[in-house]
C-alpha cells in the first residue's frame, strides 16, 4: 500500500505544467533562491489567509499555484558506475553519494533554518560528483497551519475557519510518509530519484509535532540528543547543566519546557524558581537543551515508558538531521555477575514490541552504529 501511494505521489507532481527551474553554478545560489521562492510563497499564502479570515475573498486558482515548496533538483550523469566520484573513486561516507545517473530531487521547507545541511551536501556532491543543480517551484502545496507559526489562532472565533479547506491546502496525512527512508519507495527505471530521505511536507509536520510534543521550539533542540523516560534523569541532566552554566564552560543557555530560559550567572535559587515554574507536567515527552554556540549543545528528552513513544520522538527528531541520540536509562539484572552501578553497552535491540514489525522482520536485531559504540566506550575507558 504504501509502495502503491508514493508511486502515484511522484505521478501526480509531474503532471502540472510548471515554469522552467533555474540552473545554478553554486551551492550558495541555489540555498539563496530556495530561501527567496520559499518566502515568497509563505508571504503570498499568509496574505490570502489573513485576508479570507478578515471577511475578504478566498484565493483564485492563479493566486493558490504561489503556495508551493520549492524545489531542489540535481542531474548525476557519469556513465555506469555512478558511484564513483569525479576522481574514479569511491566515497566511505553514507550520505550526499548517488548510486545511479540520472535526476534526483526533493522539496524544501525552511530553507533558511536547513541551509547549513543544505551547503554541505550539494558541496559534496558538486565537488565529488560534478552533479548540476536547479532549483524552482514543485507542485506540493503548503498546508495552510505550516504558513504561519501559530496559525490555530488565526480563525479563533471566526465562522470562517469551518470554510478554510474548502480555498487553502490542509495538512494530509496521507501524504506524509517513510517510503523513501524505509526503502520502500516506487518511481520510473529512469527517476526522478529521491534526493533527500524527508520531504518538505514530511518535514512540516514533524517540525510541529516536536513542538506539541516537546513543549519547546524546535528550533532549539540541538545536534547532540539524549532520551531518557525516567525523570530523575532529567533533574541530574539540570543539575549538571547549572554547573556547567556557572563553571568555566562555553554552554551560555538552558532553555526548558514553555520556553523558560536560564542564562549564565543566574543564583541557584532564582534557577529553582524558573525549574519550578516550567510547565513540563504539559507535555507528552518535555525537551531540556542545553545550549552553546555553534550548535554544538545538548538537548535531552524525557521520552516517556514504551517503545512507541520511542518510535514516534525518532521520527520526528529524524528530519532535524542530528548528530546522535542515545537512550539512556537502567535495566533488570541481565546476569549473575553484574552488580548495582555497572554500566552496560547493549550492541542489538531484540524485539518483541512489535512497533517495527512492517519495516524489520522481529528475528533481526537492530543494531546500534558501531561508530557510536566504539566512541563510547573509549569514553567510559577514559573515565574510569
Amino acid at each position: 500500500m504504501k509502495q502503491e501511494f508514493f508511486k502515484r505521489k511522484i505521478s501526480l507532481q509531474t503532471k502540472s505544467v510548471l515554469p522552467p527551474l533555474t540552473k545554478v553554478s553554486t551551492p550558495e545560489e541555489a540555498v539563496d533562491l530556495l530561501q527567496q521562492l520559499y518566502r515568497a510563497a509563505i508571504d503570498a499564502e499568509s496574505a490570502a489567509l489573513e485576508r479570507f479570515a478578515s471577511g475578504g475573498t478566498p484565493p483564485d486558482a492563479e493566486e493558490r499555484a504561489k503556495f508551493r515548496y520549492p524545489e531542489l533538483r540535481v542531474t548525476h550523469s557519469n556513465g555506469h558506475d555512478a558511484s564513483r566520484n569525479v576522481d574514479g573513486n569511491r566515497t566511505r561516507r553514507a550520505y550526499a553519494k548517488p548510486q545511479r545517473s540520472g535526476v534526483y530531487r526533493t522539496t524544501v521547507t525552511q530553507p533558511e533554518e536547513f541551509r547549513g545541511y543544505l551547503l554541505e551536501l550539494l558541496h559534496h556532491l558538486i565537488t565529488d560528483y560534478g552533479v548540476g543543480i536547479e532549483v524552482g517551484y514543485s507542485d506540493q502545496e503548503i498546508p495552510y497551519p505550516y504558513a504561519f507559526e501559530k496559525g490555530e489562532e488565526l480563525f479563533r472565533g471566526s465562522t470562517r475557519g469551518a470554510e478554510v479547506a474548502n480555498h487553502f491546502p490542509v495538512p494530509l496525512l496521507s501524504s506524509v510518509g517513510d517510503e523513501v527512508a524505509d526503502g520502500l519507495f516506487l518511481t520510473d527505471e529512469d527517476g526522478p530519484w529521491p534526493l533527500a530521505l524527508f520531504d518538505a511536507v514530511r518535514v512540516d509536520y514533524s517540525l510541529r509535532r516536536l513542538v506539541h510534543y516537546t513543549g519547546t521550539d524546535w528550533r532549539s533542540i540541538e545536534p547532540w540528543i539524549l532520551l531518557t523516560n525516567y525523570h530523575r534523569y532529567v533533574d541530574q541532566f539540570l543539575r549538571w547543566a547549572l554547573e556547567q552554566l556557572n563553571g568555566e564552560s562555553d554552554f551560555d543557555q538552558l532553555e526548558l519546557p514553555g520556553g523558560v530560559i536560564i542564562g549564565k550567572g543566574v543564583s541557584e535559587s532564582e534557577a529553582a524558581t524558573k525549574i519550578a515554574a516550567s510547565p513540563w507536567h504539559r507535555f507528552q515527552m518535555p525537551a531540556y537543551h542545553l545550549r552553546r554556540k555553534g550548535g554544538k549543545g545538548i538537548t535531552l528528552v524525557n521520552i516517556g515508558v514504551g517503545p512507541s513513544n520511542a518510535k514516534t520522538i525518532t521520527d520526528h527528531l529524524a528530519v532535524l538531521r542530528p548528530h546522535c541520540w542515545l537512550m539512556i536509562g537502567h535495566c533488570g539484572g541481565l546476569r549473575q555477575s553484574q552488580s548495582i552501578g555497572d554500566y552496560v553497552l547493549a550492541h542489538g535491540y531484540l524485539r518483541c514490541d512489535h512497533i517495527l514489525d512492517s519495516v524489520v522482520p522481529p528475528e533481526v536485531p537492530v543494531p546500534a552504529l558501531a561508530e557510536v559504540q566504539v566512541a563510547l566506550q573509549e569514553a567510559a575507558e577514559q573515565i574510569t
